[in-house]
Protein backbone atom coordinates (compact mmCIF):
# COMPACT_ATOMS: atom_id res chain seq x y z
CA UNK A 1 0.00 0.00 0.00
CA UNK A 2 1.03 3.38 -0.53
CA UNK A 3 0.91 5.76 2.13
CA UNK A 4 2.06 8.91 0.71
CA UNK A 5 2.29 10.50 -3.08
CA UNK A 6 5.93 11.19 -4.23
CA UNK A 7 6.50 14.05 -6.47
CA UNK A 8 8.59 13.51 -9.60
CA UNK A 9 10.20 16.70 -10.52
CA UNK A 10 9.69 17.34 -14.50
CA UNK A 11 12.85 16.82 -16.82
CA UNK A 12 14.77 19.94 -18.30
CA UNK A 13 16.35 20.71 -21.12
CA UNK A 14 19.93 21.51 -19.49
CA UNK A 15 22.36 19.91 -16.56
CA UNK A 16 23.94 21.78 -13.89
CA UNK A 17 27.83 20.61 -13.90
CA UNK A 18 30.20 22.11 -12.34
CA UNK A 19 31.53 23.66 -14.62
CA UNK A 20 28.85 26.46 -14.41
CA UNK A 21 28.93 29.63 -12.58
CA UNK A 22 25.68 29.81 -10.22
CA UNK A 23 23.85 33.01 -8.73
CA UNK A 24 21.50 31.82 -6.07
CA UNK A 25 19.38 34.51 -4.55
CA UNK A 26 16.37 34.86 -2.24
CA UNK A 27 14.46 33.65 0.69
CA UNK A 28 16.47 32.17 4.03
CA UNK A 29 15.65 28.45 1.95
CA UNK A 30 18.26 29.68 -0.56
CA UNK A 31 20.82 29.52 1.29
CA UNK A 32 19.82 26.10 2.97
CA UNK A 33 20.61 24.94 -0.62
CA UNK A 34 23.76 26.84 -1.04
CA UNK A 35 25.40 24.94 1.88
CA UNK A 36 24.72 21.51 -0.15
CA UNK A 37 25.87 23.32 -3.63
CA UNK A 38 29.25 24.47 -2.02
CA UNK A 39 29.76 21.82 -0.26
CA UNK A 40 29.47 19.58 -3.35
CA UNK A 41 31.90 21.67 -4.90
CA UNK A 42 29.72 24.29 -7.22
CA UNK A 43 30.97 27.43 -8.19
CA UNK A 44 28.00 29.64 -6.57
CA UNK A 45 27.37 33.64 -5.54
CA UNK A 46 24.73 33.42 -2.73
CA UNK A 47 22.99 35.88 -1.49
CA UNK A 48 24.66 39.05 -2.01
CA UNK A 49 22.44 41.08 0.29
CA UNK A 50 21.33 39.38 2.36
CA UNK A 51 18.68 37.02 2.73
CA UNK A 52 15.40 38.97 0.69
CA UNK A 53 11.95 37.20 0.21
CA UNK A 54 9.99 39.30 -2.14
CA UNK A 55 9.86 39.14 -5.94
CA UNK A 56 10.30 43.04 -5.75
CA UNK A 57 12.89 43.31 -3.92
CA UNK A 58 14.80 40.78 -5.78
CA UNK A 59 13.57 42.20 -8.72
CA UNK A 60 15.50 45.84 -7.49
CA UNK A 61 18.52 44.09 -6.76
CA UNK A 62 19.29 42.07 -9.47
CA UNK A 63 18.95 45.41 -11.31
CA UNK A 64 21.44 47.20 -9.03
CA UNK A 65 23.93 44.44 -9.84
CA UNK A 66 23.65 45.13 -13.45
CA UNK A 67 23.56 48.87 -12.88
CA UNK A 68 26.95 48.13 -11.09
CA UNK A 69 26.06 51.64 -9.38
CA UNK A 70 28.23 52.07 -5.68
CA UNK A 71 25.79 52.95 -2.56
CA UNK A 72 26.61 56.30 -1.49
CA UNK A 73 26.32 57.88 1.95
CA UNK A 74 22.50 59.46 1.61
CA UNK A 75 21.43 55.43 0.61
CA UNK A 76 21.80 54.47 4.62
CA UNK A 77 20.67 55.55 7.59
CA UNK A 78 21.65 55.08 10.87
CA UNK A 79 19.56 53.30 14.10
CA UNK A 80 20.73 52.61 17.52
CA UNK A 81 24.48 52.99 16.48
CA UNK A 82 24.17 51.16 13.15
CA UNK A 83 24.27 51.97 9.70
CA UNK A 84 21.93 50.37 7.68
CA UNK A 85 20.51 49.71 4.01
CA UNK A 86 16.62 48.80 3.74
CA UNK A 87 18.41 47.18 0.50
CA UNK A 88 20.13 44.65 2.90
CA UNK A 89 20.07 41.92 5.39
CA UNK A 90 21.82 43.09 9.16
CA UNK A 91 24.88 41.31 8.49
CA UNK A 92 26.31 44.30 6.26
CA UNK A 93 25.41 46.52 8.86
CA UNK A 94 28.14 48.46 10.92
CA UNK A 95 29.02 50.82 13.33
CA UNK A 96 30.98 52.93 11.00
CA UNK A 97 29.77 54.69 8.04
CA UNK A 98 32.79 54.11 5.57
CA UNK A 99 32.95 50.54 6.99
CA UNK A 100 29.54 49.94 5.80
CA UNK A 101 29.48 51.64 2.45
CA UNK A 102 32.97 49.12 2.03
CA UNK A 103 31.28 45.89 2.73
CA UNK A 104 28.07 46.65 0.11
CA UNK A 105 30.02 48.16 -2.22
CA UNK A 106 32.95 45.36 -2.31
CA UNK A 107 30.23 42.60 -2.14
CA UNK A 108 28.11 44.47 -4.93
CA UNK A 109 31.06 45.03 -7.08
CA UNK A 110 32.05 40.83 -6.91
CA UNK A 111 28.72 40.09 -7.83
CA UNK A 112 28.11 42.15 -10.62
CA UNK A 113 30.94 40.75 -12.12
CA UNK A 114 30.13 37.25 -11.00
CA UNK A 115 26.22 37.84 -12.47
CA UNK A 116 27.95 38.71 -16.15
CA UNK A 117 29.71 35.74 -16.33
CA UNK A 118 26.72 33.29 -14.31
CA UNK A 119 25.20 30.48 -16.57
CA UNK A 120 22.62 29.56 -13.78
CA UNK A 121 20.37 32.14 -12.18
CA UNK A 122 18.70 30.10 -9.31
CA UNK A 123 16.20 32.25 -7.44
CA UNK A 124 13.86 31.34 -4.60
CA UNK A 125 10.50 33.61 -3.69
CA UNK A 126 9.78 33.77 -0.16
CA UNK A 127 6.53 35.50 0.04
CA UNK A 128 4.43 38.04 -2.45
CA UNK A 129 3.98 40.19 0.91
CA UNK A 130 6.11 43.42 0.60
CA UNK A 131 7.29 46.57 2.77
CA UNK A 132 7.22 50.07 1.51
CA UNK A 133 8.97 52.84 3.15
CA UNK A 134 5.97 55.50 3.80
CA UNK A 135 8.07 58.42 3.02
CA UNK A 136 8.81 57.50 -0.48
CA UNK A 137 6.91 54.41 -1.72
CA UNK A 138 10.15 52.57 -2.19
CA UNK A 139 10.23 48.75 -1.55
CA UNK A 140 12.41 47.52 1.06
CA UNK A 141 14.23 44.16 1.57
CA UNK A 142 14.37 45.09 5.46
CA UNK A 143 13.00 47.04 7.85
CA UNK A 144 15.38 46.70 10.32
CA UNK A 145 12.89 46.33 13.25
CA UNK A 146 11.88 50.05 12.83
CA UNK A 147 8.38 50.87 13.63
CA UNK A 148 5.42 49.44 11.30
CA UNK A 149 4.43 53.07 11.52
CA UNK A 150 7.15 53.87 9.16
CA UNK A 151 6.01 51.13 6.13
CA UNK A 152 2.88 50.45 3.97
CA UNK A 153 2.37 46.80 3.87
CA UNK A 154 0.67 45.16 1.03
CA UNK A 155 0.51 41.90 -1.03
CA UNK A 156 1.77 42.32 -4.67
CA UNK A 157 -0.71 41.13 -7.28
CA UNK A 158 0.29 38.66 -9.61
CA UNK A 159 0.09 40.77 -12.69
CA UNK A 160 2.64 43.03 -10.86
CA UNK A 161 5.41 40.17 -10.49
CA UNK A 162 5.02 39.51 -13.50
CA UNK A 163 5.33 42.86 -15.06
CA UNK A 164 8.79 43.44 -13.23
CA UNK A 165 10.03 40.07 -14.05
CA UNK A 166 9.38 40.16 -17.42
CA UNK A 167 11.46 42.86 -18.14
CA UNK A 168 14.02 41.97 -15.69
CA UNK A 169 14.59 38.50 -17.80
CA UNK A 170 15.15 40.21 -20.87
CA UNK A 171 17.25 42.78 -19.04
CA UNK A 172 19.68 39.78 -17.53
CA UNK A 173 19.91 37.71 -21.45
CA UNK A 174 21.13 40.74 -22.16
CA UNK A 175 23.69 41.34 -19.51
CA UNK A 176 24.50 37.20 -19.00
CA UNK A 177 23.97 35.92 -22.44
CA UNK A 178 22.70 32.18 -22.06
CA UNK A 179 22.29 32.15 -18.70
CA UNK A 180 19.48 30.00 -17.58
CA UNK A 181 16.95 31.24 -14.73
CA UNK A 182 15.44 28.78 -12.11
CA UNK A 183 12.59 29.72 -9.81
CA UNK A 184 11.06 28.25 -6.71
CA UNK A 185 9.24 28.85 -3.78
CA UNK A 186 10.49 28.78 -0.53
CA UNK A 187 8.68 25.78 1.83
CA UNK A 188 9.20 28.04 4.91
CA UNK A 189 5.69 29.56 6.16
CA UNK A 190 5.40 32.76 7.30
CA UNK A 191 2.50 33.10 9.11
CA UNK A 192 2.99 36.09 11.13
CA UNK A 193 -0.05 37.52 8.92
CA UNK A 194 -1.88 34.46 9.32
CA UNK A 195 -2.63 31.11 7.80
CA UNK A 196 -5.06 31.70 5.24
CA UNK A 197 -2.35 35.15 3.92
CA UNK A 198 0.15 33.00 3.57
CA UNK A 199 -1.73 30.47 1.78
CA UNK A 200 -2.93 33.31 -0.55
CA UNK A 201 1.05 34.64 -0.94
CA UNK A 202 2.30 31.27 -2.11
CA UNK A 203 -0.89 30.75 -4.70
CA UNK A 204 0.21 34.31 -5.77
CA UNK A 205 3.88 33.33 -5.97
CA UNK A 206 3.08 30.38 -7.71
CA UNK A 207 0.57 31.91 -10.49
CA UNK A 208 3.36 34.88 -11.00
CA UNK A 209 6.13 32.51 -11.73
CA UNK A 210 3.86 30.21 -14.39
CA UNK A 211 3.21 33.51 -16.25
CA UNK A 212 7.00 34.58 -16.12
CA UNK A 213 7.95 31.05 -17.79
CA UNK A 214 5.14 30.80 -20.34
CA UNK A 215 6.40 34.39 -21.38
CA UNK A 216 9.83 34.03 -21.39
CA UNK A 217 12.71 30.73 -22.54
CA UNK A 218 15.18 29.45 -20.65
CA UNK A 219 12.85 30.35 -17.77
CA UNK A 220 12.12 27.03 -15.44
CA UNK A 221 10.32 25.95 -11.91
CA UNK A 222 11.59 23.86 -9.32
CA UNK A 223 8.78 22.48 -6.52
CA UNK A 224 10.35 22.55 -3.54
CA UNK A 225 7.39 23.88 -2.08
CA UNK A 226 5.09 20.89 -3.31
CA UNK A 227 7.62 18.97 -2.12
CA UNK A 228 7.54 20.15 1.33
CA UNK A 229 3.71 20.70 1.71
CA UNK A 230 2.44 17.58 -0.64
CA UNK A 231 5.43 14.84 -0.59
CA UNK A 232 6.81 15.27 3.04
CA UNK A 233 3.54 16.60 4.18
CA UNK A 234 3.96 15.97 7.69
CA UNK A 235 5.03 18.62 10.74
CA UNK A 236 7.85 16.23 11.41
CA UNK A 237 9.49 17.66 8.18
CA UNK A 238 9.57 20.58 9.71
CA UNK A 239 12.15 22.45 12.55
CA UNK A 240 10.99 22.73 16.17
CA UNK A 241 9.32 26.46 15.37
CA UNK A 242 7.22 24.46 12.87
CA UNK A 243 7.71 27.18 10.28
CA UNK A 244 11.18 26.12 8.78
CA UNK A 245 11.69 23.04 6.74
CA UNK A 246 13.96 20.86 8.89
CA UNK A 247 16.83 19.50 8.05
CA UNK A 248 16.36 15.92 6.56
CA UNK A 249 13.77 17.97 4.58
CA UNK A 250 16.52 20.01 3.17
CA UNK A 251 18.26 16.75 2.19
CA UNK A 252 15.44 14.93 0.73
CA UNK A 253 14.76 18.07 -1.46
CA UNK A 254 18.42 18.31 -2.48
CA UNK A 255 18.17 14.89 -3.24
CA UNK A 256 15.33 15.64 -5.55
CA UNK A 257 17.30 18.54 -7.06
CA UNK A 258 20.10 16.57 -7.89
CA UNK A 259 18.53 13.49 -9.24
CA UNK A 260 17.12 15.91 -11.82
CA UNK A 261 19.14 18.77 -12.54
CA UNK A 262 22.65 16.91 -12.20
CA UNK A 263 23.73 14.33 -15.01
CA UNK A 264 25.06 11.12 -14.17
CA UNK A 265 29.01 11.95 -13.78
CA UNK A 266 27.89 15.37 -12.07
CA UNK A 267 25.93 13.03 -9.38
CA UNK A 268 28.97 10.82 -9.01
CA UNK A 269 31.03 13.54 -8.57
CA UNK A 270 28.59 14.88 -5.77
CA UNK A 271 28.43 11.64 -3.92
CA UNK A 272 32.26 11.39 -3.85
CA UNK A 273 32.43 15.38 -2.30
CA UNK A 274 29.63 14.48 0.21
CA UNK A 275 31.42 10.86 1.33
CA UNK A 276 34.70 13.36 1.97
CA UNK A 277 33.48 15.76 4.06
CA UNK A 278 31.56 12.92 5.66
CA UNK A 279 34.89 11.81 6.61
CA UNK A 280 36.50 14.96 7.57
CA UNK A 281 33.68 15.86 10.06
CA UNK A 282 34.10 12.11 11.49
CA UNK A 283 35.85 11.76 15.11
CA UNK A 284 37.74 8.78 14.90
CA UNK A 285 38.20 6.82 18.16
CA UNK A 286 41.48 5.34 17.84
CA UNK A 287 43.02 7.90 15.71
CA UNK A 288 46.67 6.23 15.61
CA UNK A 289 45.44 2.90 14.52
CA UNK A 290 46.73 1.23 11.27
CA UNK A 291 42.72 1.16 9.97
CA UNK A 292 42.33 4.86 10.71
CA UNK A 293 45.55 6.28 8.79
CA UNK A 294 44.73 4.12 5.69
CA UNK A 295 40.73 5.55 5.65
CA UNK A 296 42.74 9.03 5.64
CA UNK A 297 44.91 8.02 3.43
CA UNK A 298 42.16 7.23 0.87
CA UNK A 299 40.55 10.21 1.91
CA UNK A 300 43.43 12.66 1.02
CA UNK A 301 43.64 10.80 -2.57
CA UNK A 302 39.77 11.86 -3.25
CA UNK A 303 40.79 15.36 -1.79
CA UNK A 304 43.68 15.50 -4.45
CA UNK A 305 41.68 14.06 -7.14
CA UNK A 306 38.80 16.47 -6.64
CA UNK A 307 41.29 19.52 -5.66
CA UNK A 308 40.49 20.90 -9.29
CA UNK A 309 36.92 21.53 -8.25
CA UNK A 310 37.08 22.37 -4.32
CA UNK A 311 39.08 25.54 -3.24
CA UNK A 312 39.19 23.68 0.01
CA UNK A 313 40.81 20.69 -1.08
CA UNK A 314 43.76 22.17 -2.04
Amino acid sequence: MKFRTELSVPSVDFKISHADAIVMMGSCFTENISVKMSAAGFTTDVNPFGAVYNPLSLSVNLNRLMDGKPYVENELFRDKDLFHSFAHHSRFSETNLSETLEKINSRLKHSSAFLRKANILMVTFGTASVYRLRATEAVVSNCHKLPASLFIHERTGLEDIAIEWNNLVKRLKAYAPGIKILFTVSPLRYLKDGFHENQLSKATLLLAIEKIIRDNRDTYYFPSYEIVTDDLRDYRFYADDLVHPSEQAVDYIWEKFSEAYFDKETQKIVRELESVERAMNHRPFYPESAEYKNFMRKIEEKKEKYSYICDQFK
